[in-house]
């Protein structure tokens, strides 16, 4: 193989279907300036937004776009460079060291996994490390690419496919919620022996802002409208179909919504010819390279048979003990509730509260929150729109803090570790429980909360929005033509 044929491998690698001809008898638009809620599916015409507004859905107030008033590339990418020097020395510096009876052990961030290997507790260990290590290191490095390359004059090709994963893999950075796993285990240890913080807890906790900062100061619909958008539309078959850029102006009409279909990674909206099926893939979009559909695929199927495994895990999680504490020769076992029973009694209220809160009502409202809309839009109900579509994003936001047990667990199983004297051991518990909080995430991505919207006919006609605004309460259906154009947009 010679150096033409490895260039043009690499360039169909990089861009496949380039080389093939364009069908230009069918024609597909980019709708500039529209914006489909990725909650309720209505598409809305938004206006520039000035430094410090935003913009929310006129019908759910979810936000769909805002700016701020900090520099979109250098605030974030000074944030960023912070978090990869605190990371850097969190994973060289000590988490905490135990002394019991003059015997001493240390842990850094990396001793908790490695430990739930020793013990058989590889799928664990692996989750723990994916959450608190691994994931987070590729984050960062990934917004820091992103940003030098958004520095550039020219927008490189790689930094939309990062900016793609980095939306999909952030959720899975749960530094947030292993340094409250970190302050569970110091309350339950300091009851042990004497216990000293290193000062991994402080990076951590550095780390923590930091990539939150990132994240608040990020503006990322400024960099994709840096990308230089395909000219063509390449569909599943790999055919090319003609593709042009159309900027909106307000109260232009919009084609149908059966017409119309959003990207749900980098969010272009592709207006179409004619109807498009509901969720087959129409094609990869011309901006991110995702595969864009105009509703997830068997969403609700896949939602309810993630709910079901996670209801079977969810009873041995509460009725087996996630841990054994051996002292002096004698062990118990330590079920969830009891954890947050013993916190109580040792005066710890609040994080007994929130363990409790955290590991025993976050996961069975997740359950039920989203068997609760499952069934309703099997129902087709019209009932509480607003209010179900409100309960999808809370689930959403606090379904990785049920970790914190898990968290817990993997520190203490690195900490105690004195043979006889006294140890810390894992258990099945922690393996059902850790599978329930993978399962859940798992089905909120999977179900479509759009199709809530959708069963009731709220989807079948577009209209202007106007400028998306400020939360005012959801009008009902037959009165909504009313409050179309009394939106402003609000500080941010």
């Amino acid at each position: 193989m010679n150096a033409t044929q490895v260039m043009a491998l690499l360039r169909e690698a990089l861009f496949p279907g380039r080389d093939v001809p364009v069908d230009e008898e069918r024609h597909v638009r980019l709708l500039r300036g529209v914006v489909e809620c990725p909650c309720c599916g209505h598409y809305q015409i938004l206006p520039e937004l000035n430094p410090g507004t935003q913009a929310r859905c006129c019908r759910c107030n979810q936000l769909l776009d805002r700016r701020n008033r900090t520099s979109p590339i250098a605030t974030p990418l000074a944030f960023c460079i912070s978090s990869a020097a605190l990371y850097l020395a969190m994973l060289a510096s000590t988490l905490m060291m135990l002394d019991l009876y003059g015997r001493q052990r240390t842990v850094n961030i990396l001793t908790g996994p490695i430990e739930l290997l020793h013990e058989g507790w590889g799928e664990v260990g692996v989750l723990v490390a994916i959450a608190t290590i691994i994931v987070p290191g590729l984050v960062i490095g990934m917004m820091l690419s992103i940003l030098v390359g958004a520095l550039q004059p020219r927008l490189p090709f790689w930094v939309p496919h990062l900016l793609k994963w980095y939306e999909r893999l952030r959720p899975w950075s749960m530094v947030e919620v292993y340094i409250l796993g970190v302050f569970v285990a110091y309350t339950k240890l300091s009851d042990l022996a004497y216990v000293q913080i290193g000062a991994a807890v402080y990076l951590v906790s550095g780390l923590m802002l930091t990539m939150s900062a990132t994240d608040a100061t990020l503006d990322t619909e400024l960099i994709w409208e840096r990308r230089q958008t395909d000219h063509s539309l390449r569909r599943m078959d790999n055919k090319r179909v003609r593709l042009t850029c159309e900027s909106v102006a307000r109260h232009t009409p919009l084609p149908p919504p059966s017409h119309m279909a959003s990207c749900l990674s980098c969010g272009a909206v592709l207006a179409f010819d004619e109807a498009m099926p509901t969720t087959e893939a129409l094609g990869f979009c011309p901006r991110c390279g995702h595969v864009v559909r105009r509703r997830k695929s068997n969403g609700r199927m896949r939602a309810l048979a993630l709910l079901i495994s996670a209801v079977v895990f969810y009873l041995p999680a509460n009725i087996y003990p996630v841990m054994t504490v051996i002292r002096l020769g004698g062990g118990t076992g330590h079920t969830i509730i009891a954890g947050a029973v013993e916190l109580w009694q040792d005066g710890m209220i609040p994080l007994s509260l929130l363990v409790l809160f955290a590991s025993v009502t976050v996961p069975v409202l997740k359950i039920f929150g989203l068997l609760f809309m499952l069934f309703t839009t099997w129902r087709r109900s019209e009932r509480w729109l607003v209010a179900r579509t409100k309960l999808y994003r809370v689930i959403d936001i606090i379904g990785r803090w049920s970790m914190i047990d898990v968290f817990m667990v993997s520190i203490l199983v690195a900490m105690v570790r004195f043979n006889s004297m006294a140890s810390i051991t894992a258990n099945g518990g922690m393996v059902c429980f850790a599978a329930v909080v993978v399962l859940t995430i798992f089905a909120v991505h999977a179900f479509d909360p759009r199709v809530m919207w959708d069963v009731v006919g709220d989807n079948e006609t577009s209209s202007d929005c106007g400028l998306a605004g400020r939360a005012t309460p959801a009008p009902a259906p037959q009165t909504t033509a009313a409050y179309l154009n009394n939106m402003e947009p609000d500080r941010a």
